[in-house]
């Protein structure tokens, strides 16, 4: 699964390069992320302005990728497109998750949070 990582202040964003996570690639997914994270300790902003489609294997390996950073590291969520944002909000996951309109607003909470 292609998902590029870039660390802007102490964020690390994870911007999913692909328009569906889905049962087929749920797995690569999860794995792509835990190698990404592995060497930071920073909060994690995963980017999904691309994906399109999400189904529940997709959702399960977001929420996997939540557990495998731990309390310490929370993951947020944002760009979300309008069908990925109905399915969190269908299954109540927008609770969990701090959803922010794209990386850069996720940014500057950070920053400001910091200050």
């Amino acid at each position: 699964m292609n998902i590029t990582s870039e660390t802007s202040g102490d964020l690390q964003i994870l911007k999913v390069e692909e328009t569906r996570i889905d049962a087929i690639a749920a797995i690569q997914f999860k794995d792509t992320v835990r190698k990404l994270t592995a060497d930071q300790d920073n909060a994690v902003v995963l980017d999904l302005s691309n994906v399109e489609f999400i189904d529940s294997s997709g959702l399960g390996a977001i929420v996997a990728a939540m557990k495998l950073l731990g309390r310490d590291r929370p993951l947020h969520l944002a760009g979300l497109t309008p069908i990925v944002a109905k399915v969190f909000t269908l299954t109540r996951m927008e609770r969990v998750f701090k959803i922010f309109k794209s990386p850069l607003d996720a940014l500057k909470t950070n920053e400001a949070k910091s200050a």
